[in-house]
């Protein structure tokens, strides 16, 4: 199983002090955790792309182009890229960029994202949400598998035989489909033979098992090998020296964010009861200490079978020395605790696998 990290690289008052970190101090921190992921053995990092003043980061692809030059083996992705209000030429552009920078480790994981800043700002509609994604998505694909493409759609100008350069060293560049929760989109991966990326960021996660049998099977009618499609489980997550630190240092960003994200949606505000029962050995946030966090990885493994878990560590803002610890704890204990259970070594798997054709 391959390991990683993602984050939305939040930059939202301190749960403690109130204070807000400057940009440019919240990416130098960045940088430092994904090049200390790379160097701890973990096997993945992913960027996520916002329009937000909450959020620091609009272009995954620069970021991730900045840490390929400070790392040497981990995987770039972004997590995700909204496709639906960008421009497919341009993600293809620039993560075939990303890949020759960093010689062969750029993923894209392409989602609609979960929130709509983009869209009034690149000025689309919300009401062709699904349609956006789906034909930049066709696109996307085509541009990946040919180097002149011909190409029409409603959304976008049409190409007409040119090419698109530059081209990545990996062939295909991988592209993951980032969902929910939605069946539609579960079916839609399946059918067009792409990785999964489910997130599962609250509940328990039996709910979500149907999701992935659904995968499977699609893919299956689709003519496609369920066992070359990788599935990777997104969840929020902590990793501390003790289960009670790690509780406490998580729960406040933690309610902090997720209780102004719930007022703008009409969430109830998250509670200390609630956030224990998810963070229990049935719930779906990854926060304790290395061998609870250990032992819910395995158990998600035996409800999903999934290659690939990646985790989110800071929900709100928290002390980047905390954040440096959990990453050390998840990369030298969780990481190797994994692999010896599910018979795995700490080699990468090649690149090939995250990268399953069309």
């Amino acid at each position: 199983m391959e390991l990683g990290i993602y984050s939305f690289v939040e930059r939202t008052p301190d749960a403690h002090t109130g204070r807000i970190v400057s940009a440019d101090e919240r990416l130098r921190d960045l940088m430092e955790e994904i090049e200390f992921a790379d160097q701890v053995g973990l096997d993945v990092f992913g960027i996520g792309e916002h329009h937000r003043d909450d959020y620091v980061v609009s272009s995954p692809a620069v970021v991730l182009g900045a840490s390929a030059m400070r790392t040497k083996r981990i995987r770039l992705t972004s997590a995700v890229t909204i496709l639906s209000s960008d421009d497919p030429v341009r993600v293809f552009q620039d993560f075939a960029t990303l890949d020759l920078l960093s010689g062969g480790r750029a993923e894209i994981m392409a989602g609609r994202g979960s929130f709509i800043e983009s869209f009034p700002l690149f000025g689309y509609d919300l009401d062709d949400y699904d349609e956006l994604f789906s034909e930049k998505l066709e696109l996307l694909l085509a541009l990946r598998a040919s180097e002149r493409v011909n190409w029409s759609g409603r959304h976008r100008a049409p190409i007409r035989g040119l090419a698109v350069h530059p081209r990545p060293l990996q062939e295909p560049l991988p592209v993951w489909i980032a969902v929910g929760g939605t069946p539609q989109s579960v079916v839609r991966a399946a059918t067009l033979g792409l990785p999964l990326a489910l997130g599962i960021i609250g509940g328990t996660p039996e709910p979500f098992v149907p999701l992935v049998e659904l995968y499977r099977r699609t893919a299956r009618e689709a003519g496609h090998d369920p066992a070359a499609l990788p599935v990777s489980i997104n969840s929020h997550g902590f990793i501390a020296d003790t289960a009670r630190a790690a509780a406490d240092q998580a729960f406040p960003p933690y309610a902090t964010t997720m209780g102004r994200i719930g007022r703008e949606r009409g969430w109830p505000p998250p509670t200390r009861a609630r956030f224990e029962a998810e963070i229990s050995p049935r719930g779906a946030l990854f926060v304790g200490d290395p061998q609870q966090v250990t032992d819910k990885i395995l158990r998600e493994h035996e409800l999903f079978g999934h290659q690939r878990f990646l985790m989110q560590m800071s929900v709100g803002t928290m002390p980047h020395s905390q954040i440096m610890r959990s990453i050390e704890l998840y990369g030298t204990v969780v990481a190797p605790a994994v692999r010896r259970a599910l018979g795995a070594t700490a080699q990468r798997s090649p690149a090939a696998v995250s990268g399953a054709s069309s």
